[in-house]
């Protein structure tokens, strides 16, 4: 495959780097995926790296996460607790304006963890449905994420009432 050159497909490739870190456990990798304040040319030793460039984070369920420390906290939690990931993205929707970037999706997310007798297969595959917005950033080092947001999906049970996506 080629390297991208349009700004969209850029895009697209960090967007889908974030979700193959996740898928292989790479913290190291995921973390370089997320913007910094020196990818802005912000000088953290004369500077408050939260006045500018404050990442955030909400997953599914969660209250919303703000700066580097606890967002990538928040990914080594989910990666220390979680056997298998992966992701299928779907309806993916990318916008670019200027130095700011847009990525809708839906995650179908296909995950595992530990099997209840201690044994070293995996326990129950669950899926879930979950949207997500993503907001990139332009920087001298390439597309870094700024924001992601995601949200489960709620489906209809066959009594047509609301209720989450089943596993």
């Amino acid at each position: 495959m080629s390297a991208p050159h349009t700004d969209v497909e850029q895009v697209e490739a960090a967007n889908a780097a974030f979700y193959e870190a996740m898928e292989r456990g790479d913290f190291e990798d995921l973390s370089a995926l997320w913007l910094a304040p020196s990818d802005l040319g912000v000088d953290e030793e004369y500077h408050d790296p939260a006045d500018t460039g404050v990442i955030s984070c909400v997953h599914p369920g969660w209250p919303v996460l703000t700066g580097r420390g606890e967002v990538l906290r928040s990914y080594a939690l989910i990666m220390a607790n979680t056997d298998y990931i992966q992701f299928f993205l779907t309806d993916v929707h990318v916008s670019v304006t200027g130095d700011t970037a847009l990525v809708n999706c839906t995650e179908n997310i296909l995950s595992g963890g530990p099997a209840p007798t201690g044994s070293e297969e995996l326990g129950p595959l669950v899926g879930q449905l979950v949207v997500a917005t993503n907001v990139f950033r332009r920087t001298p080092e390439g597309w870094k994420l700024w924001s992601h947001h995601a949200s489960p999906v709620l489906t209809q049970n066959d009594e047509g009432e609301d209720e989450d996506t089943p596993s």
